[in-house]
């Protein structure tokens, strides 16, 4: 039996790299990628961090997740710019599109990530690695931004791979590579291992994956519990986990976003799942399906996994109903542990809404999804960064028109 072969695809800093392409393409004389910029929120705000950094702004020190005061007082230049997550998922919306012409088995992780399973397609592509460099370089061509590609025998060991050096680059790690490869690098960079996992690791003398990978299982259960074979087996490269693409038979519509550091922030935590439910409950309408279940899909910085979910009163495509169901989800469920994987999943999903409303309620579900479908109409022509209903909490800040005639 042959071995698989997984792509892992990565947008080399997407944030940043998205946002430079849109000011460039409205016109902006600079590219933020090549001076010292970073994405982040207002200072003004408390969530005023640094979510995204150009490679001039990392040389003078400045870090994913520290506050924007700090980044500025280690580079003075600084320049600062607003996340725009709907031109972001219409950037991941397109890139996932053109990678579906490589292999139908296509996994998109996050916003800006997604696994390919080549196995088995040698009569067609005879040269992976020279395959994963012709991918690479189209995208640059065609898109304008670069990505790392890991390949390896399985989705662990070609994310490891895609995250060796940066950017632009193509890596593998095959089962014969892990011990050369991986097994001198950190246990911190071991695929989903999280801050206080590492420091806990690290007290018990585990400084390497190798360390990890050679530890007394029994001993590490005494601290790991139930994570401790999830633990061993990835130190080992073992994952057995397939790519799993979404069905062409919808019976639910998930998006899950890997965060850029833990968050703990409730009010944070909310504003990625707003974006997320607008994302779902767009392609809830583009369906024309309405959804009676609503679910949060949790996993936290020692990446145990959890989830909640709530059914509606009556199935609905409406955004405004959907997230206000999210929120008291989220309100109920939240353990206010640190995460780094957060989504919503939407279930129960069906052609008509068999729904019994009062006359006012009936009115203001019509009202709303009108706006709703009319709206879509505008982002599907022009772009999903257009436009949006006043009635939604906007999340980050949208381009501003005048502050971007100021900068050019």
């Amino acid at each position: 039996m042959k071995e698989r072969i997984i792509f892992h695809i990565d947008v080399n800093n997407a944030f940043l790299s998205w946002s430079a392409i849109l000011y460039l393409k409205d016109g902006y004389k600079k590219d933020i990628r090549e001076i010292p910029a970073v994405i982040g929120g207002s200072e003004k705000s408390r969530h005023g961090i640094v979510l995204a950094k150009s490679i001039p702004a990392k040389k003078k020190g400045v870090v994913t997740a520290e506050p924007i005061y700090q980044a500025k007082k280690k580079c003075k230049t600084l320049e600062v710019y607003p996340p725009d997550y709907r031109w972001y998922y219409k950037k991941s919306y397109e890139l996932m599109n053109y990678l579906k012409q490589y292999s139908p088995l296509i996994e998109q992780y996050s916003v800006d990530e997604c696994f390919l399973d080549m196995s088995g397609m040698d009569y067609i592509y005879k040269d992976y690695i020279k395959l994963a460099h012709d991918i690479k370089d189209e995208i640059k061509e065609k898109f304008g931004y670069t990505v790392n590609i890991g390949i390896g025998n399985n989705k662990l060991c070609a994310k490891m791979a895609s995250d060796f050096e940066k950017p632009n680059k193509v890596h593998t790690l095959f089962k014969d590579e892990i011990a050369k490869k991986m097994w001198p690098l950190p246990v911190g960079d071991l695929f989903m291992v999280g801050k206080q996992s590492t420091k806990l690791l690290n007290s018990i003398g585990i400084k390497t994956i190798y360390d990890l990978a050679k530890y007394d299982e029994k001993k590490l259960k005494k601290h790991f519990k139930n994570q401790t074979e999830h633990l061993k087996n990835s130190a080992l490269g073992i994952d057995e986990s397939k790519v799993t693409p979404r069905s062409n038979i919808t019976t639910s519509i998930s998006i899950t976003e890997t965060l850029p550091y833990d968050i703990d922030d409730q009010d944070k935590l909310k504003e990625i799942l707003f974006r997320q439910t607008e994302e779902v409950t767009r392609q809830l309408r583009e369906q024309k399906q309405y959804t009676k279940t609503v679910a949060i899909i949790y996993k936290n910085s020692n990446f145990i996994n959890y989830s909640a979910q709530a059914k509606l009163p009556n199935p609905t495509d409406n955004t405004k109903t959907i997230y206000k169901k999210v929120i008291d989800i989220f309100n109920k469920s939240y353990k206010e542990d640190p995460i780094r994987l957060i989504g919503v999943r939407l279930a129960e999903l069906s052609k008509t809404k068999k729904q019994q409303l009062s006359l006012f309620e009936e009115d203001e579900d019509i009202k709303d999804t009108e706006i709703q479908k009319t709206v879509d109409k505008i982002n599907k022509k022009f772009g999903a960064a257009s436009v949006m209903p006043a009635s939604l909490k906007v999340i980050g800040r949208s381009r501003n028109k005048k502050q971007f005639k100021d900068r050019k």
